[in-house]
């Protein structure tokens, strides 16, 4: 069994490996159900009436996956903590392991904290891809929290042409480390970054706009942004919390969330877009999934028409698994990490 920290996770996984493994398990989904199997993530809310911490949660996420050749199983255990980074610590923590289902071995366990920003990330990377012009030239990230920095890289990834950078966090200290740090740990991205005051002079001229927040009300609405922008919202991940207004909703010609089940429970912004009576949008009006997208199943005509399109993250076990699966086997095959006898 291998021991993966998150120096040798960070050091072994890049974006592009973590957006063609699920990519991969999209296509392998929609050849084979039966091949991949993930139930509904158990969430228990933490400190929920206590008045000395912010609520958190913590998540218990299983998946096993079928390649053709062998199954395998992956549990991510997640806790959420909003307190953290006055601590200096992440606020999300998690740990994966992963197992060879023919003997119950486990193949490796390793840090989840990267892997779930990569992963998270990579759907983002994957959307983008599939539902932005190739030529686009600007990004937005609203909010600049831990799951922000790898956001930006996905796009990057996939629309390399990008030159600028705009970004916009309640902190304004927070864009600003942002900057200095992305700007140090991905150089290769020739791109200038601006740090903006106000949240509409982010979004502006944005051609891609990231949003990775808490927020419990829309942080912008339709006419503040371009007529044929992206947005890649992958904060909201409980029914209570709001990033995208109902107005960017109802107006988006093309709404695709990740996870057909999960977003129905915890994709905040389209939970309260169709139950507010004031809103056109209803989930009749969703356009697919990712999974839809990724094979064609998603006509590409209506992937390429005018207007703004939105794609709404909120993550499921078998995206963890596809990625850790991924990094399980380079482990065994490159002896990577700490191996020990269990």
């Amino acid at each position: 069994m291998q021991l993966l920290n998150q120096a040798v996770v960070t050091e072994h996984l890049n974006m592009q490996a973590a957006i063609d493994a699920i990519e991969e398990l999209l296509h392998q989904q929609a050849a084979h159900p039966n091949w991949v199997k993930a139930p509904e993530r158990l969430v228990i809310e933490t400190f929920g009436e206590d008045k000395k911490h912010s609520s958190g949660s913590h998540l218990s996420m299983p998946a096993t996956i079928y390649d053709g050749e062998k199954e395998y199983t992956a549990v991510k255990l997640v806790t959420i903590c909003p307190d953290n980074p006055s601590r200096d610590m992440p606020t999300t923590t998690a740990i994966i392991t992963v197992s060879n289902n023919d003997t119950g071995e486990i193949l490796a366990i390793m840090d989840g904290i990267y892997i779930t920003q990569v992963r998270t990330a990579a759907l983002s990377g994957i959307a983008t891809k599939y539902m932005t012009k190739p030529d686009c030239q600007s990004v937005a990230v609203v909010g600049c929290g831990g799951m922000a920095y790898e956001q930006l890289n996905a796009v990057l990834t996939v629309r390399p042409d990008i030159k600028t950078v705009y970004l916009w966090n309640r902190n304004h200290e927070g864009a600003a480390q942002f900057k200095t740090r992305f700007a140090r740990d991905y150089a290769q991205w020739d791109i200038e970054i601006s740090v903006c005051e106000e949240v509409g002079d982010a979004i502006r001229d944005a051609d891609i706009i990231n949003v990775a927040t808490r927020a419990t009300e829309g942080l912008f609405s339709i006419d503040q942004i371009k007529t044929d922008a992206h947005i890649n919202a992958v904060g909201a991940y409980q029914a209570t919390m709001k990033e995208i207004g109902n107005d960017v909703v109802a107006n988006s010609s093309m709404v695709v969330v990740d996870d057909l089940a999960g977003s129905r429970h915890e994709a905040g912004d389209l939970i309260q877009a169709h139950d507010n009576s004031d809103c056109t949008w209803t989930w009749d009006d969703l356009s697919g999934d990712l999974q839809a997208l990724v094979t064609g199943a998603l006509k590409k005509e209506v992937t390429k028409s005018a207007g703004v399109t939105l794609f709404k993250s909120v993550g499921a076990a078998s995206f963890d698994a596809a990625v850790a699966l991924y990094v399980a086997k380079q482990a065994e095959q490159n002896s990577l990490g700490s191996s020990i006898d269990w």
